[in-house]
């Protein structure tokens, strides 16, 4: 999060509580029942425990501020507490089977809310529920309008960017609505993976959809037998194996898939949903600019743009940006040698120019 929204409400924390209601305790309440009894809850930007309370037991309340935490002690005394930067929750995988996020990530950069996003998607259980609530609008930036304590930063969403964010960092979104200033969204934690995306990418790599082997462990191309990794590090793409948030931090290597459902064949996927994640993908390339595209595997080019397409640049590129289109890294596409796939990667991230064009992307703030 932003060190001067942070320490704003250091300073002011206790001021601000006292001047907001809870006017949405029946949303809490209704959130609660979504939860499975007994098990741990999110109450994500806490603040001061507005609704901490009515969201049921065991909940663990998170606040990038100390003061706020500590306000929130007398206001939900069974509450557990943690001290927590949004953008890198302090939680173990899955340990969490549902999360309340009201008005806490309108305080993260639009370009970081994929990646907050799918932590949080790391950390929930699959099934778990997700209500967000955010600012709506356009503005971006730290002088919002009539904001009663200036000097904090804020995002605004509009309903399809939210709802494209929710969907590639894992969620499937059950309705969202516009009511004044603010939409909001219920979501559901589904078993796939998360987009790892960001500004400043130098090359966005897309898949077909994840297996439910790579879901289940968090990681495209999990499968030893699978070739991806291997070349990447061969081809002087990153420096880690089975590592997508430290290849997009350190090395500009986005991730993301055609299509988000995950599913034992590609041939379960249906020509809507190729349609569809087409769509969303070429939306989220012209909002963050990759320097580059590569889709792995041909068949999902093939099926959503050219039926004849074969590997190699494609002439029309893709969302605005140079695209490259490459044969599946699978083990099961043994026609392919290791050598000629680690070619197809140099040869896309060629398209991306020099690999010192863009610094790599700030650590969290609370790290």
């Amino acid at each position: 999060m932003e060190r001067a929204t942070v320490e704003r409400y250091e300073e002011c924390g206790g001021e601000w509580a006292a001047r907001r209601r809870p006017v949405r305790r029946d949303g809490a309440i209704a959130f609660s029942h979504r939860v499975a009894p007994g098990r741990l809850r999110l109450d994500v930007g806490a603040g001061a425990g507005r609704y901490t309370n009515e969201l049921g037991d065991p909940v663990l309340a998170l606040d990038a501020a100390r003061t706020m935490l500590d306000l929130l002690g007398g206001t939900a005394p069974r509450a557990l507490r943690a001290q927590a930067d949004l953008e890198a929750l302090p939680l173990r995988p899955g340990a969490a089977a549902g999360a309340w996020a009201n008005m806490s990530y309108l305080h993260i950069r639009r370009h970081r809310l994929p990646l907050a996003l799918a932590d949080l998607h790391r950390s929930l259980a699959v099934d778990s529920p997700l209500d967000v609530q955010v600012l709506h609008g356009t503005y971006e930036g730290d002088a919002l309008p009539d904001d009663d304590f200036p000097g904090r930063f804020f995002s605004a969403w509009e309903a399809q960017p939210l709802v494209d964010v929710l969907t590639g960092a894992g969620f499937s979104v059950g309705a969202s609505e516009v009511e004044g200033d603010v939409i909001r969204a219920a979501a559901r934690r589904e078993r796939t993976l998360p987009d790892t995306v960001g500004a400043g990418m130098r090359l966005l790599v897309c898949g077909l959809n994840p297996s439910l082997y790579a879901a289940d462990r968090g990681v495209g191309y999990a499968r030893p037998g699978n070739r991806f990794w291997p070349a990447a590090v061969a081809a002087g793409l990153v420096s880690r194996v089975r590592d997508p948030w430290h290849a997009l931090r350190h090395h500009g290597l986005g991730m993301t898939d055609l299509c988000k459902r995950a599913t034992v064949a590609s041939s379960e996927l249906t020509p809507e949903e190729y349609r569809d994640g087409a769509a969303r993908v070429e939306r989220l390339v012209r909002w963050l600019q990759p320097a580059a595209v590569c889709f792995v595997g041909l068949e999902g080019w093939r099926s959503v743009f050219d039926r004849r397409a074969g590997a190699g640049p494609q002439p029309d590129g893709f969302g605005g940006r140079p695209a490259y289109v490459m044969p599946s890294t699978s083990g099961l596409n043994a026609r392919t040698p290791l050598a000629d796939l680690v070619e197809h990667l140099r040869a896309a991230a060629a398209l991306a120019g020099p690999d010192d064009r863009l610094p790599p992307l700030p650590a969290p703030l609370l790290s």
